[in-house]
């Protein structure tokens, strides 16, 4: 029986040293024979440049390419001109996500918004030709109002019409279980990912988290804590917590995995090994 898919996900690098790391990393994460490789890109076209030459280097490697098109504050016409670029490369996946709101824009500004009005700009224009991925949150976004507005968010963004779903990273598979329950009772029936983030620095993480509202498990927390400085310990405690995550999640029916690489190959490919990839 064949596995479920994998995909791993890259930022665009400002360097020709990053680029040529990326190309090796990018290779090494090959070998698992992934469903796409995806791009972030900034709000506001911030990495718009950056973002399309990675997604041409995957593609000049044979890998099906999936840019981020975050939409907050772009006009209709200029997503439609983006997205047929992308379609005369060949591109047919699009992550489509209403993006961080850049600083100084606020309510009352110009242009798209929310990412289901993106799904339906995308819809309407390009109808199938591109396969739409939406953002989930199962311990849910930090900006949301309430948990029950950010179901009623998620539920939107499908309705839409988006393909399947990647997940903010997370620890708690009991909290991506329940959002999987909690939507599906909502009529929603699209393939939710786990979007998964190996460990490689407590610091890092708990940057990232406190920035992005994933929880870390307080058992977790503190035992990172306690390691200090003793990377070797740190490393060896995190392949083994994220490994039996991901295994628990393809065990009770989760449709596939996504990588948050942080455009590093070793964690993850540790990961995809344990898992018999």
């Amino acid at each position: 029986m064949s596995l479920p898919k994998l995909s791993f996900e890259f930022f665009p690098t400002r360097t020709p040293e990053g680029r040529a790391k990326q190309v090796i990393t990018r290779k090494q994460l090959s070998q698992y024979a992934p469903d796409f490789f995806s791009c972030t890109s900034g709000a506001g076209g911030s990495t718009r440049e950056g973002t399309m030459q990675t997604i041409q280097d995957i593609l000049s490697e044979g890998i099906a390419a999936a840019p981020h098109l975050p939409c907050i504050g772009m006009q209709p016409q200029e997503v439609v001109d983006l997205l047929n670029e992308y379609k005369a490369l060949g591109i047919r996946h699009i992550v489509a996500l209403r993006g961080d709101i850049p600083s100084g824009m606020g309510a009352g500004m110009d242009g798209l918004f929310y990412a289901n009005e993106l799904v339906s700009l995308i819809k309407n224009e390009f109808g199938d030709h591109f396969h739409i991925e939406v953002a989930a949150y199962p311990e849910f976004h930090p900006q949301a109002r309430s948990a029950e507005d950010d179901l009623n968010n998620f539920v939107r963004k499908v309705k839409a019409g988006a393909d399947s779903a990647i997940t903010q990273y997370f620890y708690n598979t009991d909290a991506y279980f329940r959002f999987v329950d909690d939507v599906q009772g909502r009529g929603v029936d699209i393939p939710i990912i786990p979007g998964i983030m190996p460990i490689a620095s407590f610091s890092k993480l708990t940057r990232f988290s406190d920035t992005c509202g994933a929880e870390i498990p307080r058992w977790l927390r503190l035992k990172l804590q306690s390691y200090a400085d003793d990377t070797a310990a740190i490393k060896s405690l995190a392949l083994d917590v994220v490994t039996e995550m991901c295994e628990r999640l393809l065990r009770e029916g989760a449709p596939g995995l996504h990588f948050y690489t942080l455009n590093q190959a070793g964690l993850v490919s540790t990961i995809c090994q344990r898992l018999g990839y």
